[in-house]
């Protein structure tokens, strides 16, 4: 007669019938490889149970990789939407100070951005009367300016776009809004031959929505849909 006390009818039946439910659950697989391997005794090493063991970590890692690749195509994915966005709504207007004013309007809300500030280099300056009557968004620096203020940035010489973070904003830059914002992104602009260059310049009050850490592909190109739109402009 055997001494093994018997299971529980239902619960056997219910294993028999369903042993998905064992083989599925990863603690109570834990938990009868380790009555297993005490029943062998201590002198016998399972390598079954060590190779398991390494699968079973192998397998957690590809579903950490898993998770992380989906969610960056998800963030990546977002963030298309949101530049394609951006530039359909540049495109409407068909006066340059309506241009502008989308810029820092309704342009800045769907980039999700505190302040979009253009930049260009001339001999005028801001308090020229053809430059204030293009709103807060237009500035104009002197000649050199836009690489002065970018020769600081951690992107390197010659980059388009350069993400960086702020201590203390450039009011020469964001103006009033400068007190507050922690980041910015700067995208150099190419507005044709023999004009001067140009700089936009996209402001956050969260220090980590641009750093140099970043991808920077959607903003090149949102960069150079914004620079062929300036040309169409200045022509």
């Amino acid at each position: 007669m055997s001494s093994t006390p018997r299971m529980d009818e239902p619960l056997r039946e219910k294993i028999m019938t369903q042993p998905d439910v064992i083989l599925d659950d990863k603690e109570l697989m834990r938990a009868l490889i380790a009555a297993n391997e005490r029943a062998m005794g201590g002198n016998i090493v399972d390598l079954r149970g060590i190779a398991m063991d390494r699968l079973e970590t192998r397998l957690d890692r590809l579903e950490d990789t898993h998770r992380s690749v989906i969610a960056a195509a998800y963030e990546n994915l977002a963030g298309t939407n949101i530049i394609h966005r951006a530039i359909l709504r540049m495109l409407d207007p068909v006066e340059f100070e309506c241009f502008l004013r989308d810029l820092g309007g309704d342009v800045a809300e769907i980039l999700r951005v505190d302040s979009v500030r253009l930049i260009l280099e001339s001999a005028q300056n801001d308090n020229d009367p053809s430059v204030q009557r293009m709103g807060a968004v237009l500035s104009v620096a002197e000649v050199g300016f836009i690489d002065r203020y970018l020769s600081d940035s951690r992107s390197g010489p010659g980059r388009i776009v350069s993400l960086r973070q702020l201590s203390e904003a450039d009011a020469r830059v964001h103006g009033e809004r400068a007190a507050f914002l922690r980041s910015e992104a700067c995208i150099r602009l190419d507005l044709g031959k023999d004009r001067l260059p140009g700089m936009l310049v996209l402001g956050a009050e969260d220090p980590h929505q641009f750093t140099p850490q970043q991808g920077t592909d959607l903003l090149t190109f949102f960069g150079g849909v914004f620079e062929r739109a300036m040309r169409r402009w200045l022509s």
